[in-house]
């Protein structure tokens, strides 16, 4: 196992994660932006307001955006499977 592939896998891994998790969080960023945004204008200093949007909005790109989710991990499981003999030897 050579020193490239072990650098190219781990850049593999952390380019799938980013882009499996790229939706949810960005959706739950955006919304507490303007959340954040409409609580320093109209001075509502409550904390609890901020969470009910972002679980929905969280539960909605989930519902959204699963399925691609889903097949982006499998197809690097499928990677990772296919390449277990130039991990082991």
């Amino acid at each position: 196992m050579s020193y490239e592939f072990i650098i190219a896998f781990g850049k593999q891994a952390i380019e799938t994660m980013l882009l499996v998790s790229l939706p949810v969080l960005g959706l739950s960023m955006v919304v507490g932006l303007v959340i954040s945004v409409f609580q320093s204008v109209t001075q509502i200093q409550e904390m609890t307001i901020t969470f009910v949007p972002k679980i929905f909005v969280t539960f909605l790109a989930l519902t959204i955006f699963g399925s691609w989710m889903l097949s982006q991990l499998a197809g690097f499981l499928r990677e990772v499977i296919l390449n277990i003999p130039n991990i082991a030897g």
